[in-house]
């Protein structure tokens, strides 16, 4: 069946066709304002991603590449054992002239360290009243006095804690224990000279 169009239809027909076409062209508009406003943002990050040289500003801290750190802190200097046992030397022969004996109180003094280093202070001060001994001949309880084994008398433990030297200087402290009643210690300052360590001083 064909159709014949009379010509107001025909007009009318057209005028819907092109207020079809401008409400496309606005909408295709609309979307390409859209996706240049959205894409904006995208750009602008990626330009900022793609320069990956990072700013320094000039009150930033930074150090020059191959120079050291002007404030970088030294490392500690360690004791070799002569020195160390030179040191332990010093303090314990002046807290064995010390006057905790002289009321005849302690049968033994028991000197805290290893084992060689004890061998060797011990020879250096034999002649010591009361005499310097191993620490396995001590007997000892929490709280409570040593006892020497030997003689079931109260004894005493010096002990000496060195620290890290400065320059030729050192500072350690010597302790001494004879329970909690009886238990102190003493800080000394030494100096090395020539080969020796030299009590500068002690408080």
């Amino acid at each position: 069946m064909n159709f014949k169009l009379i010509p107001n239809q025909i007009q009318l027909y057209g005028e819907i066709f092109i207020a079809r076409q401008r409400v496309i062209e606005r909408k295709n508009a609309k979307w390409k304002r859209r996706f240049i406003f959205c894409a904006l943002p995208v750009c602008l990050l990626a330009g900022c991603r793609t320069d990956k040289e990072i700013i320094q500003f000039s009150d930033d801290p930074t150090q020059p590449s191959g120079r050291p750190a002007e404030n970088a802190v030294p490392l500690a200097r360690k004791l070799d054992k002569r020195d160390l046992l030179e040191i332990e030397r010093a303090i314990y022969g002046y807290l064995l002239h010390r006057h905790f004996w002289d009321d005849n109180e302690y049968s033994a003094v028991f000197l805290q360290g290893e084992d060689e280093e004890v061998d060797v202070l011990i020879k250096e001060f034999h002649n010591h009243i009361p005499p310097v001994k191993t620490s396995d001949r001590a007997e000892l309880l929490p709280n409570r006095t040593p006892v020497d084994k030997d003689t079931g008398r109260p004894a005493m433990i010096l002990s000496v804690d060195v620290l890290d030297p400065v320059d030729d200087t050192v500072e350690a402290v010597g302790k001494w224990y004879a329970g909690g009643a009886v238990s102190g210690f003493y800080t000394f300052s030494l100096q090395k000279v020539g080969a020796d360590w030299v009590i500068e001083n002690s408080r």
